[in-house]
């Protein structure tokens, strides 16, 4: 007799991708380290010089946390890369089995945003891979810029796809989506992928300097944005009133927090395209309208965050599917919001309360606030690689199988 190993991640679902969104993620807070703490005069970003010139002539912290930050970008980045094409090889033997047509012709349709959703968060990442790792990238990037621009409207024009056959099934034939199992936020994974293609659409308008680059970068990010605001706005209305009727679907309860990563990615949308409006097309705000504008979106965040865990712990989910024996790649969606709390009280803190003049860089109170931030990653590292062992691991059960 022979043993055939089965994986939890054997039984595949579209959901796998947001395995390497949230890698994604996790580079993008290690690059929060660079992007707020190592110096880079005249460029709105950290690149490879700029971190070498901070490591050599830094602080023994400093240089400790450059350390950290570019280990862990190639870490998670490789993570992120490595779960993209797992996933893709997957999905399409999935879409030649009768779960696929199944899937197509139920609610779950739209967990196959996750897949533009996760692209859009890879080319992010390799984007950062290039700032961190590549000397000399900056006397190209202008010729980057367009060519981001166009692998973005590609994953935009899927994403849109996608949305497409699954509103235009709906909408045209009665009685086809199910109310009774609406009753999470999951409905959201479009208006997600919608903002993850918008912030990478608004990232040449925050860098370049070409104003052809910078308007056509800031018009179609707003497309994109406002799309997924109205997405967001009708899907969570209509989930919270299925959620009043039936409660909260238990397997699907980490949806109740997509709203936290979906108010990050807008966040630093629209804080590109600000820094594009004024440097290219002089238009001026002030320190206190942008910290205000980040104080909203963590407000609502925070919201979202109470919520979704009161609702976990009250079904006990991190005791079945995190700690417990229980497996769901619904679980995977914990990632986003600890990740994305993380970036967003970064730039809360630098972006706001410092530039405001609120708190000093690097006092007190500066540390006691990014130690939030700190913390929700570590949590979160130490999540993904926990649901990869529940996920990706060998199970202690084994299949028998006979031998030839």
């Amino acid at each position: 007799m022979t043993t055939q190993i089965k994986r939890p991640a054997d039984n595949y679902s579209p959901l796998y991708f947001l395995a390497s969104l949230g890698a994604g993620g996790l580079a993008v807070t290690f690059f929060m380290y660079l992007m707020f703490w190592v110096p880079h005069p005249g460029r709105p970003v950290p690149i490879f010089e700029d971190i070498l010139s901070a490591f050599q002539s830094g602080s023994v912290p400093l240089q400790v946390a450059i350390a950290i930050a570019v280990v862990g970008i190639a870490v998670f980045a490789f993570l992120n890369v490595k779960m993209l094409l797992w996933n893709l090889s997957s999905l399409g033997k999935f879409q030649k089995t009768d779960k696929y047509e199944a899937l197509r012709n139920s609610n779950a349709e739209t967990t196959l945003l996750a897949a533009p959703l996760a692209m859009a968060m890879t080319v992010n990442a390799l984007f950062i891979v290039g700032l961190v790792y590549v000397p000399k990238l900056w006397t190209i990037v202008e010729y980057l810029f367009p060519m981001a621009i166009v692998a973005f409207a590609l994953i935009g024009l899927w994403a849109l796809r996608t949305i497409g056959d699954f509103l235009g099934r709906v909408l045209t034939k009665g009685g086809v989506f199910d109310v009774t199992a609406h009753n999470s936020f999951a409905q959201l994974m479009p208006a997600f992928a919608l903002a993850m293609v918008g912030v990478g659409l608004a990232a040449p308008a925050a860098m370049s300097t070409n104003t052809l680059t910078v308007g056509t970068s800031v018009v179609l990010s707003t497309f994109f944005g406002f799309a997924s605001i109205l997405y967001t706005v009708v899907a969570a209305v209509t989930a919270f009133n299925s959620m009043l009727h039936y409660g909260t679907a238990k397997e699907a309860g980490p949806t109740l927090m997509v709203i936290v990563p979906i108010m990050t990615v807008l966040g630093i949308l629209f804080l590109r395209q600000d820094h594009g409006l004024h440097v290219t097309f002089d238009v001026h705000g002030s320190a206190g309208e942008t910290m205000v504008f980040l104080a909203r979106m963590l407000t609502v965040q925070v919201v979202f965050l109470l919520l979704g865990m009161l609702v976990l712990r009250r079904q006990g989910y991190f005791a079945d599917f995190v700690m417990g024996p229980k497996t769901s790649p619904g679980s995977y969606a914990l990632v986003c919001p600890g990740v994305a709390l993380s970036v967003m009280i970064q730039f809360f803190v630098n972006k706001g309360l410092v530039a405001a003049g609120v708190i000093d860089k690097f006092s007190a109170g500066y540390w006691a606030v990014t130690a939030i931030a700190l913390i929700s990653q570590a949590l979160m590292v130490w999540l993904v690689l926990r649901l990869n062992r529940q996920h990706f691991g060998k199970t202690s059960q084994a299949v028998a199988v006979p031998a030839e």
